[in-house]
């Protein structure tokens, strides 16, 4: 199983945001809708060996972490709205400490970095980071920023944390995470 996870330094922590201005309105929710349709959909098909955690930091109530489950996703289709339509939905139901199903394959909590790094061990895609491509292994879990830097807090929490880079330009998150998945089949896949 492959996990990734997106801490949205913006984005909210409730459904009032609407579909036709997720950047605006969502606190960049678009760059986190990018992030789930990158981490779960290839061509004509559904990576159903991956999570992706959406770590939501902005207002009013945060933070909430959003988990998308490749194995159990329905209803997501590969565009924004659709991926923001479920984030809407999930971020109106009350919930705990524990994850709450609001669809299938979707669920949300109270909680944010520090209670999911207790639970998986993570890999950072950062630039500084040794190229992803000469590491003998990798983790199965990964955990990147929005279009934001991480926070010093945040900084704190991942700093015995492996980094990995992705290739010599800073790239979109979503394209991160495409060439990470990349990299991930290419060693899984015996090429002939």
């Amino acid at each position: 199983m492959t996990s990734f996870a997106i801490i949205g330094h913006l984005a909210r922590t409730d459904g009032a945001f609407s579909l036709n201005d997720l950047p605006g309105s969502g606190g960049r929710m678009d760059v986190l809708c990018r992030c789930v349709n990158a981490a779960l959909f290839l061509s004509h098909d559904m990576r159903r060996d991956t999570d992706c955690y959406l770590i939501l930091c902005g207002e009013p109530a945060g933070p909430k972490t959003v988990r998308f489950s490749g194995t159990a996703v329905r209803s997501l289709s590969p565009d924004e709205r659709s991926a923001g339509a479920l984030i809407k939905k999930a971020l109106d139901i009350p919930v705990g400490s524990e994850f709450r199903d609001a669809a299938p394959g979707i669920s949300v909590r109270k909680g944010g970095l520090f209670r999911l790094l207790s639970e998986q061990v993570f890999g950072v895609l950062d630039e500084k980071g040794s190229d992803i491509r000469s590491a003998e292994t990798l983790p199965s879990a990964f955990i990147l920023s929005d279009h934001l830097n991480l926070t010093r807090e945040e900084e704190s929490l991942l700093h015995q944390c492996p980094r990995y880079s992705v290739g010599p330009a800073c790239l979109h998150a979503d394209h991160a995470i495409t060439v990470v998945h990349n990299e991930l089949d290419r060693r899984m896949r015996q090429w002939k």
